[in-house]
């Protein structure tokens, strides 16, 4: 992979030995913000060292990309050069991003001369879908909206998944004591990087409001910062609501820091306010803290969810109505208990091992077919 968030070299992660590569975001005049931005989100770079890596590594049997673009034109082309196939992961949005997510995506580079264009067309990077023995897809909707568009290939539907072990046994006191909560004082907790797409500022609104009636609750947000002018319009929006001290926002954990689980045992709720959500992992890792979720209807959210039994389902948008399925939680504890029971029997089957099992399956599936 590209060293987009992590130095260059080799490392072993979880005792997998992962190897990182330099790269650059190939656009003329990028200024220092706008490639952060880019590296947060993915960016579509181009790593010539990781591609000779591809190209010179033996034992290949097939290759998985996790990226389209030119990411994914590299191990589409390397795996025509060697004779092997090569999957695709399509981790949501793909045909169901909606119009104002792409071009916020789009924004860091907006207006720049593209000077890696031309290795895009080398490598093929219009042709990665098209080409790959096979499609994954980790939402229901994407899935479904593959299998339409490509009835002739191979498609296949394997979510992500959570560590259930982790957060289950996960110790909320830990939390509370790092960032000095009262054992008294009820949080709802908000996991997803500081982002439009991500929509804090709505639940911030629908917290202002709720909190009036019920100022024994604190609200966290817990993320990276992905946009820098919405982490000031955030801050903007607390200071304006007058909850400088009921929110506390965390920029950032990494993903294996003990804080991570704990703030979630921690929490009387979770709320994800998403204007879009292609799959939701901080759900799984809700219900498998044991608190229950309410979310938003967008993205793969409702694929994964069952409103009612597992969730509360808000409409994107409607603060008004967010408000409403936060009181309802925070006044009724057996729904609170009868949707996290529900949902701590269903996230069983997103444990990660169940998931790795069906990757397997589809890695076999494609060598057998492609040496057939």
């Amino acid at each position: 992979c590209a060293d987009m968030l992590s130095a260059a070299g080799a490392e072993l992660y979880g005792g997998i030995p992962v190897r990182r590569f330099r790269f650059v975001f190939p656009w003329f005049g990028l200024t220092r913000t706008a490639k952060r931005d880019l590296a947060l989100k993915g960016g579509n770079p181009f790593s010539p060292a990781l591609f000779l890596a591809l190209l010179k590594e033996k034992d290949l049997t097939l290759i998985h990309a996790h990226v389209q673009h030119r990411l994914g034109g590299m191990a589409r082309t390397v795996a025509r050069l060697r004779g092997i196939p090569y999957v695709i992961s399509l981790h949501g949005g793909y045909y169901t991003l909606p119009r104002q997510q792409v071009d916020q995506m789009a924004a860091p580079f907006r207006g720049r001369l593209e000077w890696g264009r031309v290795f895009g067309l080398l490598l093929g990077s219009r042709r990665v879908l098209a080409d790959a023995d096979a499609v994954i897809c980790v939402g229901k909707a994407e899935y479904e909206a593959v299998r339409q568009r490509h009835p002739d290939k191979k498609v296949f539907y394997v979510p992500n998944g959570v560590e259930v072990k982790r957060f289950a046994d996960a110790d909320g006191a830990l939390f509370r004591t790092a960032y000095g909560f009262a054992p008294d004082e009820k949080i709802v907790l908000c996991v997803s990087r500081i982002d439009r797409q991500k929509n804090q500022n709505d639940l911030v609104r629908a917290f202002a409001d709720f909190s009036l009636t019920r100022p024994d609750h604190r609200l966290v947000l817990i993320g990276g910062i992905a946009v820098e002018s919405y982490r000031k319009e955030l801050q903007r929006e607390i200071e304006r609501r007058g909850l400088t001290g009921k929110v506390t926002v965390i920029e950032g954990l990494r993903a294996d820091d003990p804080l991570l689980p704990s703030a979630y045992k921690a929490s009387e709720m979770f709320v994800l306010p998403s204007g879009y959500e292609p799959f939701g992992i901080v759900v799984l890792e809700a219900w498998a803290s044991g608190i229950p979720v309410i979310a938003n209807r967008v993205g793969g959210i409702p694929g994964l969810t069952s409103d009612g039994r597992n969730v509360l389902l808000s409409e994107p948008g409607d603060v008004v109505g967010l408000k409403s399925r936060m009181e309802q939680l925070a006044d009724d504890a057996a729904l609170r208990a009868e949707l996290a029971r529900n949902a701590f029997e269903e996230v069983a089957d997103y444990d990660w091992p169940q998931v790795t099992d069906q990757m397997r399956t589809v890695y076999a599936q494609i060598v057998r077919t492609c040496s057939g």
